[in-house]
């Protein structure tokens, strides 16, 4: 291991980062960009990003629209907050911790794990910037996810 950090959790991270960047810049839920870009896409940058956390992130987030064929969307979490917005950023190692977590918890691999985060209920909560979920305890989020509900 080079670094404080599993080079897999940070190609993790960067994916997730990406994938919020994506909706941001759509204006689309963030599972409707998951299942846009599916499942092949999805591998590819989880593979390669190291090399594209090394480009700019509007190029690659424009490629990866593109061959998609993701279109805009009318959902602005940003424009409809009322406090301070997590960066991209942000939110990629909220998604990284919780498909992590998914993936020990259900012996799923990565990529499983990921459309399985997003396509959940808590991704809903994890949008909403105007909540304090996203800011919760990792944990407490895993706990969401696997109990089906929030305590």
């Amino acid at each position: 291991m080079n670094g404080r950090e599993d080079p897999k959790e940070n190609d993790l991270f960067f994916t997730c980062s990406l994938i919020d960047y994506i909706a941001r810049k759509t204006k689309n839920k963030r599972s409707v960009v998951v299942n846009a870009l599916g499942k092949e896409l999805i591998a590819k940058i989880y593979e390669l990003a190291d090399i594209y956390h090394s480009d700019n992130i509007d190029r690659v987030s424009d490629d990866f629209i593109t061959a998609s064929g993701l279109s805009t969307g009318t959902f602005d979490n940003i424009a409809s907050a009322r406090y301070a917005i997590p960066s991209h950023w942000d939110i990629g190692k909220v998604y990284k911790r919780l498909i992590l977590g998914i993936a020990r918890e259900k012996h799923m691999n990565i990529i499983d794990a990921l459309f399985s985060a997003y396509n959940s209920f808590v991704s809903d909560k994890i949008e909403d910037f105007n909540s304090s979920f996203y800011y919760d305890a990792p944990q407490n989020i895993l706990n969401a996810y696997l109990d089906g509900k929030l305590e």
